[in-house]
């Protein structure tokens, strides 16, 4: 975990000064703020626009009675992509664009469930109370 951290607050901001400067060397400084700045625009409307549908998602299968199971991860994915693009850089906006776009978070979604279901206790309807998670509540979103 400690070397998790490591890289994340050092190696991390490193990475995205070298990408920023050599990109002004390429482009000029007032063009790479630019792009920073359109990009972080860009990234910030993408964030609002699935932030909503993930969460009329949500809405809509808890009005069926069912766990959002899925949209839960979305929603997840969705606001680590917005942490992502307030980051100033354009490896940390390139990562936080990626996860906006919905086939991207559909190949990340089962990483993300296999990691965290030994975490997940879900007691459905009619459960005993057993406290598992069933293989089909967050895969298929039921």
């Amino acid at each position: 975990m400690l070397v998790w951290l490591v890289l994340l607050f050092i190696a991390v901001p490193l990475v995205e000064l070298y990408v920023i400067v050599e990109t002004a060397r390429s482009i000029g400084t007032l063009e790479t703020i630019g792009l920073l700045v359109v990009v972080s625009v860009v990234g910030a409307w993408m964030v609002k626009a699935q932030g909503l549908a993930v969460l009329w998602r949500v809405r809509s299968k808890l009005a069926e009675g069912l766990m959002p199971g899925r949209e839960l991860v979305d929603g997840a994915l969705v606001l680590l992509a917005g942490a992502l693009m307030l980051t100033p850089g354009f490896v940390t906006d390139a990562v936080g664009l990626l996860l906006l776009f919905p086939p991207t978070r559909m190949a990340i979604r089962p990483i993300i469930i296999r990691r965290f279901r030994h975490r997940v206790t879900y007691y459905g309807p009619g459960d005993s109370g057993s406290g598992t998670i069933h293989d089909t509540d967050l895969a298929n979103g039921d």
